[in-house]
C-alpha cells in the first residue's frame, strides 16, 4: 500500500520531462497550471453568494470540488504517484457526480423508475460509489474513461443552447464549447502524440489542458445554474452577468435572480 504513495509509482506519465525545472516537482508546468483551480472557486462562490441563498446552495459544493481537483492534480504531477493520479481522477468524477445531481434537466429523468430530483441523485450517488470502486482496481483506463464523461454534457449544452433567447448565454456557451474541445485537443495530443510535439520543443499541452478545461468547467456550471432556473424555477428571472464589469465579456460570468435583486432594492429604500 505505501508503494502506492512513492514518487513515479503511477504508470501514466505525461509529455513533459521529469524534475528538468526544480529537483523536488516532477512535472514543474503541469503541476503550476492548477492555480486556476485554486484562484477562482473563491471568487465564485462570492459571486454565487446570492444564488446559493435564493436558488440552490449545492453550487457551494462544486466550486469546492473544483479546489480538490486542483490541488490533486497538483500534487499527481509534482510526485507521479499511484495516490495523486487516483486523488486526481476520483476527484473530477466526484465533480461531475455533484454537476449531474444538481443540473441535470428533468425532462430527460427515465419516468419509469425516477420520480424526482432527490431519487435521481440518489442513483447518481450509488453509481458514483460504484465507479470510484472500479477506479481503483483498474486505475490505467480512468482517464479515458472519464473523457467520455464530458460528451453527454456536452450534448445538452448544444440541446439547451438551442432553445435559449438569451444572445449573451449562446455566445457564453460557444466559448464554453470552444474551450472544451481545445481543452480535449491538448490532452489527446500529449497523450498519443507526444514524440511529435518533443521534436517540436513543445511538451506542455497538458499544462494547457488544465487551463482549458477548468475554463470550460467552471463555465459550464455557470450555464447550467443558468439553464436549471429556467428548467425548474420559471417565475424566476435569472440574469448572466460579468464580474469586475458586467459589459466586459471575457470576464468571469456568474448568474443572479433579477427577482432578488428588486427585493434588495426595495428593502435598502
Amino acid at each position: 500500500m505505501w508503494s502506492s504513495f512513492e514518487a513515479g509509482s503511477s504508470p501514466v506519465d505525461w509529455c513533459e520531462g521529469n524534475y528538468l525545472i526544480s529537483p523536488s516537482i516532477a512535472e514543474f508546468m503541469n503541476t503550476l497550471s492548477n492555480v486556476l483551480f485554486l484562484l477562482l472557486p473563491p471568487i465564485l462562490m462570492h459571486l454565487f453568494k446570492d444564488y446559493g441563498r435564493f436558488v440552490n446552495p449545492g453550487i457551494h459544493i462544486i466550486w469546492f470540488l473544483l479546489m480538490v481537483v486542483g490541488v490533486s492534480s497538483a500534487y499527481f504531477h509534482a510526485t507521479l504517484s499511484l495516490i495523486g493520479q487516483l486523488l486526481d481522477e476520483l476527484a473530477i468524477l466526484w465533480v461531475y457526480m455533484a454537476g449531474f445531481c444538481m443540473f441535470f434537466p428533468r425532462r430527460y429523468f427515465p419516468k419509469n423508475f425516477v420520480h424526482n430530483r432527490k431519487q435521481f441523485s440518489f442513483y447518481v450517488f450509488l453509481s458514483t460509489l460504484v465507479a470510484t470502486g472500479l477506479a481503483l482496481i483498474h486505475p490505467v483506463l480512468n482517464a479515458f474513461a472519464l473523457m467520455c464523461l464530458g460528451i453527454p454534457a456536452f450534448g445538452i449544452l448544444l440541446i439547451e443552447l438551442k432553445w435559449t433567447k438569451s444572445t449573451r448565454v449562446y455566445r457564453l456557451g460557444l466559448r464554453c464549447g470552444a474551450m472544451w474541445i481545445l481543452a480535449v485537443f491538448c490532452w489527446l495530443n500529449d497523450r498519443l502524440f507526444c514524440e511529435t510535439w518533443m521534436n517540436l520543443n513543445f511538451p506542455y499541452l497538458h499544462a494547457l489542458w488544465h487551463l482549458f478545461i477548468f475554463i470550460a468547467s467552471y463555465t459550464v456550471t455557470v450555464l447550467f445554474a443558468y439553464f436549471s432556473v429556467k428548467d425548474e424555477k420559471p417565475h424566476q428571472s435569472p440574469l448572466l452577468k460579468y464580474w469586475p464589469r458586467d459589459d466586459f465579456e471575457l470576464g468571469i460570468p456568474y448568474v443572479t435572480i433579477k427577482s432578488y435583486i428588486k427585493i434588495d432594492y426595495n428593502t435598502n429604500i
